[in-house]
Order: structure tokens, then sequence, then C-alpha cells
């Protein structure tokens, strides 16, 4: 029977090493299956917020159409006779776990903003957002909201070009 010595051991061994291999591929299909999750949430949330802004305009008192200060004013909008909810929630970016979206001003007023973006620089999956934008990571991708019809909006910025311009409600 001396031939047959460590045999048992060297097939543990083998599945220790066949278990961790396993494990590791796993682990990676999570990790990516979380990423793309946080994606999607991010698409939604920052979509959600774009069209808070929009029907933020067009509930505006003034012949104007204002945009919001801070996320506050979407979630309360107290401008008219009652107080309106165009934003459910503070949302929570979900790449950084807070709610502490870059606001991007529209125009020369640094006061309000007509889009957000994350300030997360982790690397996303997706390339392209739904419009063709190049994205390489989260802070990339601008929620911009549409333009009010009949109304000329100016163009904003591009990623990171204001990054000191922006406020947190």
């Amino acid at each position: 029977m001396p031939a047959q010595r460590g045999f048992s051991y060297l097939a543990v061994l083998f599945l220790v090493a066949l278990t961790a291999a396993g494990l590791a591929a796993l682990g990676q299909a999570w990790s990516t299956a979380a990423q793309r999750e946080r994606e999607r949430e991010l698409q939604f949330r920052g979509e959600a917020i774009a069209d808070a802004i929009t029907r933020y305009q067009k509930a505006g008192v003034t012949a104007q159409p204002e945009l919001p200060r801070s996320l506050d004013d979407l979630l309360e909008d107290r401008r008219g006779p009652a107080v309106r909810h165009h934003l459910r929630q503070r949302y929570v970016d979900p790449f950084t776990g807070a709610a502490d979206w870059e606001l991007v001003p529209r125009d020369a007023d640094t006061t309000r903003f007509g889009a957000v973006r994350s300030r997360s620089a982790k690397p996303l999956l997706r390339e392209r957002a739904p419009d063709g934008t190049l994205l390489r990571k989260a802070s990339d991708w601008l929620f911009v909201a549409p333009p009010l019809e009949g109304r000329q909006q100016p163009a904003l910025p591009a990623p990171g070009a204001s990054e000191a311009a922006s406020a947190v409600p």
C-alpha cells in the first residue's frame, strides 16, 4: 500500500483549487451584475430628476420658465397656490451612496440647474448613453431636462467643465 501514499492529499488540493477558481468566476459574475444594476438605477434616477426639472419649468407662475435652485425645489414646489411635488423622493446616487448629485447650470445663472450628473469617477460597463454620448465614467453621464417647446435653451457645459460651479443642496 505504500504506492498510494499522498494520493488523497493531491486530490484534496486539486479540489480546493477547482473550488477557488469557480468561486472567483462566480464573484466576477456577481460583481458585473451588480455594476449593471447600479448603471440601470443611475439611468432611472437621473432621468427621473431631468423629467422633474421639466415639470418644474412647466408649472411656473411666470411667463418665463424658471429652473430649480436645488433638489428641494423639485420635492416641494411652493411657487403657486398649491404645493407641487415634481420629484417623489430625494434619489440617492447609486455609485456614491448619497444624494450628492452634481447640479449642472444651464446658463450664466449658476444658482439654478438644468441637468444633473453623478459625482462618481467609477468606470462604467456601458460605453454609450442612450443619446449616443460616449461614456467612460459615471460622472460623464449627463441627465438634461428636455427643452420646452417653442423656447430656445442654451447649451450645457461639457462633462467636467464646471466642477466648482455645482451646488449641493
